[in-house]
């Protein structure tokens, strides 16, 4: 029964942003990259946060699930998501790179930066097998978290759908979650574990 609540919740966490945005969207040949784009922030979003709550429980979900089965698949669709999101735009915007940041210069900002940030994952992943790398695993996943909490302001700032009502509720809870996930996994958990 908890298994399969814990399918559910998640299944619920990723999709219910995705279908917000997709049933408050006018469709049409001519708008189909301006539609598609911010879902592949809202689906690499999401699915981070999965990642943080997954930290915080990682012991039980080992129990039950293929924990790194999960980590593994849910990492290539984030890497693509969040290679595609800024892809599309500036795909829209016919890569004028200072259209992007005439609107909310900070956000966008924190979306460089957050990218960047959380790309360091993907390289340190494709690295571990070195010793160097290996053994900074550690501090590489706390950057890419540092890279999350960064998109989390970006697309409370940016994200259409975000600005008000349940959405906007429901991302700021999904980011001070994470926020506490992330603090607990890699702070008070590890403080445990180490006395």
């Amino acid at each position: 029964m908890a298994k399969k609540l814990v399918i559910l919740l998640a299944t619920f966490s990723v999709l219910t942003p995705i279908v917000v945005h997709i049933a408050h969207t006018s469709w049409s040949a001519g708008t189909f990259v301006v539609n598609v784009f911010p879902i592949f922030g809202l689906l690499a979003f999401t699915l981070l946060w999965l990642h943080s709550m997954a930290g915080v429980f990682e012991e039980w979900l080992r129990e039950h699930f293929d924990f790194d089965n999960f980590v593994h698949w849910t990492s290539i669709v984030i890497f693509v998501s969040i290679i595609l999101h800024p892809l599309l735009l500036l795909i829209l915007v016919k890569f004028n790179f200072n259209s992007i940041f005439r609107g909310n210069p900070q956000a966008i900002t924190l979306a460089v930066v957050g990218l960047l940030l959380l790309l360091t994952y993907d390289i340190g992943k494709a690295l571990r097998k070195h010793e160097r790398s290996s053994k900074h695993w550690r501090a590489i996943l706390i950057i890419s978290n540092i890279g999350f909490i960064l998109t989390f302001f970006h697309s409370l700032s940016l994200g259409s759908d975000l600005q008000e009502g349940p959405m906007r509720i429901l991302w700021i809870f999904y980011g001070v979650t994470a926020i506490l996930g992330i603090i607990y996994t890699y702070g008070i958990k590890k403080t445990t574990k180490i006395s």
